[in-house]
């Protein structure tokens, strides 16, 4: 497993974002999936579902699996976090095609692409507070025409009204029409922290990702990932979002939840376990590497609960 620490190559792309080449030169034919955990707290059992689901489905269709580090909100790293991915990685016997990038890297990509889109009128400078905003998740274009200086403001993208749809094989076809439903959407927040929606959609262009498995808890982000992407010219990803292991309460398995940390002198019984939440067949408890190896050649996605809860699967 190799860690990738180039900020040369970093400017040579933000110089040429968001047009710049593919880092691995991907043909769009060819299969290429990710796992991208958030450094905010140590890998949870959520987390192996979600990184054994995506490897499987990457490696049944013959593609290439890249592991992303999303740590653009860098005042929310949990300190050793980082760490822990990077050894459970090692550890469940993933073996990414290619070097892990670390997102608080590539901050200079962020806002070449954000300069590029204020170029083109997509984004303007919003000074609104979320106590200015009140209780209503609607953004109502309030600072949309006030011309306002862009620095030490959040960054807004204009959305117009239009419908996005897309078809998930686990969760069926889903539309939002973002004008309705969200209003235009922050892409960097005043206090300079580049936005989820924007990173995830550039550096998965950038990585050449053509197919994206995550929980389902990630289900609402997607059409404006989606409409991002269209904006920009990026061609369009296939999304498939896995239902979520619960905990005894009925509340999914998340570092806000205190989901405890993946035990890694466990991890044969939890790759099993795992496997095994996502109702695919059977493996042999053996090494990590050859349990993947089997759960690869034995994945039927038809197999996965067509849900977006998975229950009875605690940890």
């Amino acid at each position: 497993m190799t860690v990738e620490n180039s900020s040369a190559e970093h400017s040579s792309l933000a110089e040429h974002a968001p047009h710049a080449q593919r880092r691995n030169d991907v043909s769009l034919t060819r299969y290429s999936g990710r796992f991208a955990p958030s450094p905010t707290g140590p890998l949870h059992f959520g987390s192996l579902i979600t990184a054994v689901a995506s490897y499987c489905d990457a490696r049944a269709h013959q593609g290439q699996w890249l592991v992303r580090i999303e740590d653009t909100d860098i005042p929310r790293i949990y300190p050793g976090s980082e760490d822990h991915i990077l050894r459970a990685m090692d550890v469940f016997g993933f073996d990414p095609d290619a070097a892990i990038i670390f997102q608080k890297d590539r901050l200079d990509i962020y806002d070449a692409v954000i300069e590029q889109l204020r170029q083109q009128g997509l984004v303007y400078a919003c000074q609104c507070t979320r106590k200015m905003l009140g209780s209503n998740h609607i953004y109502q274009d309030t600072c949309r025409d006030l011309g306002l200086a862009f620095g030490h403001q959040a960054i807004r993208l204009k959305v117009e009204d239009v419908e996005i749809c897309f078809d998930d094989p686990l969760q069926g076809h889903h539309c939002s029409n973002l004008k309705h439903d969200l209003g235009d959407f922050v892409l960097k927040r005043r206090d300079g922290i580049i936005n989820y929606q924007l990173a995830v959609v550039v550096d998965d262009y950038l990585q050449g990702i053509t197919h994206v498995v995550r929980g389902a808890d990630l289900l609402d982000n997607t059409e404006r990932q989606i409409y991002l992407g269209q904006l920009l010219g990026y061609p369009r990803l296939q999304y498939m979002h896995l239902p979520l292991a619960m905990n005894d309460q009925g509340q999914k398995l998340s570092k806000q939840n205190l989901a405890q940390a993946l035990d890694l002198t466990q991890a044969p019984e939890l790759l099993k376990k795992a496997i095994r939440a996502l109702h695919q067949a059977e493996v042999e408890l053996d090494t990590p590497e050859k349990m993947l190896k089997q759960a690869v050649a034995q994945w039927n996605i038809e197999r996965i609960p067509h849900t977006t809860e998975l229950q009875g699967y605690y940890l």
